[in-house]
């Protein structure tokens, strides 16, 4: 016997399109004259796991008025990236405010060995192995930004094949030639 979802008689829900994930929630507080005016700030990426995700932030007074705002953001900012294999096809590096990230394609099965905030965006485009390191501010929304600034870097993988190779400049030398121990 299987179980019904519950939905209070609304009918057989839809599947939906895109997976969402709340990053962060925050209460912040406007001061005015009478005093202080709180509202909730939600931070949400939402993603379809074949390469395609958006990220918004809403502000409302209450938590489910801003996540939604957040989604619906979420929806008009999404992006298509570039996977190859399950992971990235490059190393890639990119910086938001003070907040850096750095992302290394990883092998099949290593998976994804990453932080709290590009851990989420990376599991929502659909990245299974994937190596990242953060630097700088731990800031969610910043980090997640920064995340996002670095998979917008990423080229299709011929198109980092045919690249001309960057020429690597012969190390400095410290041990003196024989010419130069005769003068």
């Amino acid at each position: 016997m299987s179980k019904k979802p519950f939905n209070k008689g609304r009918g057989p829900q839809e599947p939906k399109e895109f997976e969402e994930e709340v990053i962060e929630i925050d209460r912040v507080t406007r001061v005015v004259k009478g005093g202080r005016r709180m509202r909730f700030r939600a931070t949400v990426v939402i993603g379809n796991k074949k390469g395609k995700v958006g990220m918004g932030i809403g502000k409302a007074t209450e938590v489910q008025a801003a996540i939604k705002k957040a989604v619906s953001k979420a929806k008009k900012n999404m992006k298509k990236i570039n996977l190859f294999r399950d992971s990235i096809p490059h190393k890639v590096q990119a910086k938001f405010k003070s907040a850096k990230i750095l992302l290394i394609p990883a092998g099949k099965g290593t998976g994804i060995i990453a932080g709290g905030a590009t851990r989420k965006v990376a599991e929502l485009v659909g990245i299974k192995n994937i190596l990242s390191k953060s630097f700088g501010s731990s800031n969610k929304i910043n980090c997640v930004k920064a995340t996002f600034k670095a998979l917008l870097n990423l080229r299709e993988k011929q198109d980092v094949s045919t690249a001309p190779k960057q020429p690597i400049p012969p190390a400095p030398t410290t041990k003196k030639t024989p010419q130069e121990d005769k003068k």
